[in-house]
């Protein structure tokens, strides 16, 4: 009886901590209780030297904020693979009723005895010669993009999803064309641009797991997780969107001097990480990437550092939950990782009922991100006052709030078209 009363009273501990942890986690979306903090200078150092020129930004600035992402929020990446192969496993060149042709390619990367396959799905126009390309993941498999029914459906691990078809953790023909709203795949290829994607959970299945997908392929013997500096999933992702970067170098119908990295929510958060580290990727756009992405996280507006990193520990660095209630001791913020990108366009989008992605938090790190792209003559963001709806800002640090909530819609394709045509034309 004493025994079974220890368990009771310990279950019953556990479950008062952890609806005090669920208490502490109610997001604010009230202005006036968003805390009063310095943000940091991007053109000042740790220890408080100024940046004064692209050359202090380029030899000073710069390599102590990346280093500061890479070991305290995102993790350490290794560089490429022993062997990384391509295999071009399907083609056509009359897709999508005869207006684009279609490139299905594995990639299989070796490392340490083991391997890894990914599927690339490309759309590209015709007659045009190398094209510029938008290069993203996908959710829930490249055949949910279109309802093309030669698209691969990927075999990796996927988040379940009742209404897509998706049960036991398994892509089937029931999600083929579930999310052809996010990619205006035709829009796309008209204004001449192709589209590149690839299913993010063959690279790192979104779950706090570490035994499959990229990581173990790197792990000396007898790891069974990163270190606590050591990369994330949102690091694998973006790892995986350079070594696509990497074969998009080769392949001769690509423009590799015009690859726009894109990404929505977690996945626009890897589009700025792998932007800020591989400076390869001509342009980035972060659709909706909240906290760790372009909201500031000192705001602690929408949802917090400790809320991402209790929900979702595996995106991050472990180091990164030093800063879970405790965004006051960051000596750095989101608007240094887009600075990071300079001077290259980047793009940041927002939508008006997303408030846990804390749109205004994403708008004013794009605006303190400017300074940096005006050592370089960028134009940035030019007023602390947010847009009104549905009118963008378009420079080379752009900006939009649309109406509606946390998705990705045609009239967010329809800026990021129109924008880059002038920025990767500038370029």
């Amino acid at each position: 009886m004493k025994k079974l009363c220890l368990v009771i009273s310990f279950s019953f501990l556990i479950n008062c901590l952890n609806a005090q942890t669920e208490k502490a986690f109610v997001p604010n979306y009230d202005e006036s209780k968003v805390p009063k903090f310095t943000l940091p200078d991007p053109l000042q150092t740790f220890e408080g030297a100024r940046i004064r020129n692209q050359p202090d930004w380029e030899s000073t600035g710069r390599p102590e904020l990346l280093s500061f992402f890479t070991q305290q929020v995102y993790g350490e990446v290794p560089g490429s693979p022993e062997s990384a192969s391509s295999e071009l496993i399907e083609s056509s060149d009359n897709a999508l009723d005869r207006i684009a042709r279609r490139k299905q390619i594995k990639l299989t990367f070796k490392e340490n005895g083991r391997s890894l396959d990914c599927h690339v799905l490309m759309y590209l126009p015709k007659g045009i010669g190398q094209a510029p390309v938008f290069l993203g993941y996908n959710f829930y498999g490249n055949h949910t993009v279109t309802t093309d029914t030669m698209v691969y459906i990927p075999q990796a691990w996927s988040r379940n999803n009742a209404s897509f078809g998706v049960e036991d953790h398994k892509l089937t023909a029931r999600s083929r064309g579930v999310r052809v709203n996010r990619w205006a795949i035709e829009e796309i290829i008209d204004a001449g641009f192709g589209l590149v994607t690839i299913y993010y959970g063959e690279i790192d299945p979104d779950r706090n797991n570490f035994q499959d997908g990229i990581h173990p392929l790197f792990y000396e013997a007898g790891q069974q997780q990163p270190s606590k500096n050591e990369w994330g999933a949102i690091s694998a992702w973006a790892w995986g969107l350079s070594r696509v970067m990497d074969y998009l170098e080769e392949d001769q119908d690509v423009d590799s001097g015009k690859v726009i990295v894109m990404g929505h929510s977690r996945l626009g958060k890897t589009a700025l990480w792998a932007g800020a580290m591989d400076q390869r990727f001509a342009a980035v756009i972060s659709n909706n990437s909240g906290c760790g992405g372009a909201a500031l996280s000192k705001r602690q507006y929408g949802e917090t550092i400790a809320r991402i990193n209790n929900h979702f520990p595996h995106w991050f660095c472990r180091n990164f939950h030093t800063y879970s209630n405790n965004e006051a001791s960051l000596p750095a913020d989101q608007h240094e990782l887009i600075a990071l990108i300079a001077p290259r366009p980047v793009y940041i989008a927002s939508a008006v009922d997303d408030q846990w992605a804390d749109p205004k938090g994403e708008f004013l790190s794009a605006c303190h991100a400017t300074p940096v792209y005006e050592l370089y003559g960028k134009k940035g963001i030019p007023t602390p006052e947010m847009p009104e709806l549905d009118a963008p800002i378009h420079n080379t640090v752009a900006y939009h709030i649309r109406s509606g909530g946390h998705d990705v819609k045609e009239y967010d394709w329809k800026q990021y078209i129109k924008w880059a045509k002038v920025e990767l034309k500038a370029k």
